[in-house]
């Protein structure tokens, strides 16, 4: 099976799904339009080929090139993992007559409004909603839903750009900082804990399904530099508490048509235990996630992925056996790191439940924590209780520190 895969070594992650497409059997044929030694080494040793375009924003510029290479080889498959050119895979597959989502499938992935509607009309719960591309059109809506309320991109991912506005003086101060995004979506604010709903599909089957729990909600910690934000992959998805969560996302991504590939659901649960419609896309989590769902399962989902779609099976045993939690660090101060502080303590005390650690070297310079999940570098630590793993992410996010200057 040839597949094409646009862009192949960005972000990091996509070099291992390529390497998992390799491991299955596919010649995997890459574009993207990084330099051929700037792709990392995994997808380098992955690819048969490489095609390297100016922009993949360049939209017939790649489909020229992808069409003169049908041209060559026969091309089973385009795939794209990267949400900003979903869309370009898309339009790839109509001009080739290939398997996966459609432009037309895609979209409500891509645009929320669009997605909630859709979901909305299937009766499932989402917060009340509307975008607009005006700064009128913000007011009139916020006048419409109320208090609290979120203001982010219509298409998007993560919380980039995304505000919470508690009042008009809140909206008034946000609506500057979002004044560069062509359009918004306005929707109510849902108080509760937020999850992930993930899946591996093959023929519009659920092979594989992972939820994850954001400690806590990814808008704090998009707004306090101080906090390290905690992802745990669960371990007991049977847990009476996440069904709701569950069902609603089996029934939105076989609302939506979703056959193959990954899938990342965000939804949250209130108080009641009213599971609301987050967003998702048709795509894997970011942050590290799969490499969460690894470490909970001892299993190789980014391989998992690539079977899924080249084969319509993921072979390998794919066993819930941990509760695995990944701590995200930020350094306090500016500049370069210049040391750390707690480390050796708590490695004394868990060391045997860490299972990666992750950390910049003294010496590089800190990332952008606002623009970077991963910020300063990360520690995963698993074990099979949940009490136990809440624990350790609590006091290695607590106790560890990371300094700069």
């Amino acid at each position: 099976m040839n597949v094409v895969m646009i862009s192949p070594g960005y972000p990091a992650e996509m070099a291992l799904f390529a390497r998992g497409l390799a491991a299955a059997g596919a010649t995997v044929i890459g574009v993207g339009d990084q330099p051929p030694q700037a792709v990392p080494g995994p997808a380098r040793a992955a690819l048969a080929h490489y095609v390297q375009v100016g922009s993949l924003a360049a939209g017939d510029e790649i489909s020229a090139a992808v069409r003169d290479l049908a041209r060559q080889v026969p091309l089973d498959r385009v795939e794209c993992l990267w949400e900003p050119y979903m869309m370009l895979a898309a339009r790839l597959r109509e001009e080739l007559g290939l398997p996966g989502l459609t432009m037309r499938q895609t979209l409500p992935f891509r645009d929320k409004e669009l997605m909630k509607e859709v979901l909305d009309q299937a009766g499932l719960r989402t917060p009340g909603h509307q975008s607009t591309d005006t700064v009128a059109g913000v007011w009139a809506i916020a006048d419409r839903l109320g208090y609290p309320l979120i203001v982010k991109p219509i298409a998007g991912a993560g919380a980039a750009d995304t505000y919470r506005a508690d009042s008009p003086a809140d909206l008034d101060a946000i609506l500057p900082m979002v004044r560069h995004v062509p359009q918004v979506i306005v929707e109510e604010f849902i108080d509760g804990e937020e999850f992930t709903y993930d899946t591996i599909c093959a023929g519009g089957r659920v092979l594989f399904e992972n939820i994850c729990w954001y400690r806590p909600r990814p808008l704090l910690t998009k707004l306090h530099e101080w906090m390290s934000p905690v992802i745990v992959s669960l371990r007991d998805l049977d847990a009476p508490d996440l069904q709701g969560g569950r069902a609603l996302g089996a029934a939105a991504v076989k609302t939506l048509g979703f056959r193959d590939g990954f899938t990342h659901m965000e939804w949250y649960r209130k108080a009641d235990g009213e599971a609301v419609f987050g967003e998702i896309g048709a795509r894997p989590p970011g942050g590290r996630m799969v490499d969460a769902m690894n470490y909970a399962t001892d299993a190789d989902l980014f391989s998992g992925w690539a079977e899924a779609i080249t084969h319509g099976r993921i072979s390998q045993p794919v066993e819930r056996r941990y509760n695995a939690g990944i701590v995200f660090k930020r350094a306090a101060g500016a500049g370069r790191i210049t040391g750390y502080a707690g480390l050796d303590h708590l490695m004394a005390e868990f060391g045997e439940h860490v299972v990666a650690i992750d950390l910049l070297p003294v010496g590089a310079p800190r990332r952008d924590w606002r623009a970077v999940t991963i910020s300063d570098g990360m520690v995963v630590v698993r074990h099979p209780e949940l009490a136990k793993t809440l624990e350790m992410t609590e006091r290695f996010a607590a106790d560890l520190h990371l300094y700069a200057g």
